[in-house]
């Protein structure tokens, strides 16, 4: 059996909203990331979300994009076109050729 711990997920991310700001102004980004997360356990979108923070993030303040290490509220988050809510939010694991899409409906007024 082939070493799970270096396997790697190719999937996309998008962000919109202007979250796009806080990565290289880059709304699309294609990845591969690990397939687990450091206790060995299946990646899912909470894994993806701190590593987006440490790996992908170029702008100091993740705290427009995280809150308590959790996704900001009004930051909808979309897997594969459908809502995270009804995708096991955080939990969700993620699989080979998901689109996740983070879009950022904070505004100011």
């Amino acid at each position: 059996m082939s070493d799970q711990k270096y396997q790697k997920l190719d999937i996309t991310v998008d962000f919109s909203g202007g979250l796009e700001i806080l990565f290289s102004h880059q709304k699309h980004h294609a990845l591969s990331v690990p397939a687990q997360d450091s206790e060995g356990k299946p990646a899912n979108v909470g894994f993806l979300i701190k590593y987006l923070c440490e790996k992908l993030m170029t702008d100091p303040r993740a705290d427009l994009f995280v809150l308590g290490g959790e996704l900001r509220p009004g930051i909808l988050c979309l897997i594969n076109e459908c809502d995270w809510e009804l995708e096991e939010e955080d939990a969700y694991v993620l699989q080979p050729g998901d689109n996740i899409l983070f879009i950022s409906t904070l505004h100011g007024g």
